[in-house]
């Protein structure tokens, strides 16, 4: 099971840094209005990133 969690908190983050990049490829292009909103999508992504890293964490720590 943790396996499994921890596989998916990666895609996870592989999803949030692209959304990061596509948010600085956005500024870099001065499109500060698709900047901004690639850039919340990014934040959003990161947090539910952050969100299953955690749980991942949370049930290895429970399985020791």
């Amino acid at each position: 099971m943790p396996k499994e969690m921890h596989q998916k908190a990666a895609e996870h983050h592989e999803q949030a840094a692209k959304a990061h990049q596509n948010a600085a490829t956005q500024h870099g292009s001065n499109d500060h209005v698709g900047g901004k909103q690639q850039s919340a999508q990014a934040a959003e992504k990161s947090k539910t990133a952050h969100e299953h890293s955690t749980q991942a964490n949370n049930k290895s720590q429970q399985q020791k």
